[in-house]
């Protein structure tokens, strides 16, 4: 019996390698009646936009606005500009010591008033543009000298808030050289 075992366990064997031996050759046979396929279709990838930043709760928490302020005599007038280095400025202040007003230029055109906003840790004040001072490519408006909303400026903690209908909302910092306009002014 042990015989007749062995002796069928042989031909399993050798039946087994023969299949294998059948399927590795049937698999490295090229097909006969198999058309190619077509090429794939080149696939565009057009990137998406990121999502819009949402606007903080409290302007306070918003982004600064890149740049920073530089100080300078301008036309015999203490002027402090805010930008990035190397392109125009995109806010000035500018003394204007014989009217004793305090001109706030933001870049920008329009032919009629803007509504506009300053907003400091203290205090929010609607504002209005005056196109009768406003240089080319700029919305202005004056203040007294002595308005305390320059000093909110001034004192605001860290940043304050320019808004102009229409334009991207500014969040600038409360520099030292915001301050020297202003009592240069006074």
């Amino acid at each position: 019996m042990i015989a007749r075992t062995r002796h069928f366990l042989k031909r399993g064997r050798m039946a087994v390698a023969a299949l294998c031996g059948a399927a590795l050759a049937a698999s490295c046979a090229a097909p006969q009646s198999v058309a190619p396929l077509p090429a794939p279709k080149p696939v565009v990838v057009r990137p998406t936009p990121p999502p819009p930043v949402p606007a903080p709760a409290d302007w306070r928490d918003a982004a600064q606005t890149a740049g920073t302020w530089r100080w300078a005599l301008e036309g015999g007038k203490s002027t402090a500009s805010f930008g990035v280095a190397g392109y125009a400025p995109v806010v000035r202040l500018v003394c204007d010591r014989a009217s004793g007003r305090v001109i706030l230029m933001r870049a920008g055109t329009a032919a009629a008033a803007v509504p506009m906003a300053l907003r400091t840790t203290a205090t929010m004040r609607p504002l209005s543009s005056d196109p009768a001072i406003s240089p080319p490519n700029w919305l202005a408006l004056a203040l007294s000298a002595r308005d305390p909303l320059l000093d909110g400026i001034a004192f605001s903690r860290g940043r304050f808030a320019f808004e102009a209908a229409g334009l991207e909302t500014l969040y600038l910092p409360a520099w030292p050289e915001l301050s020297r306009v202003i009592e240069d002014c006074r």
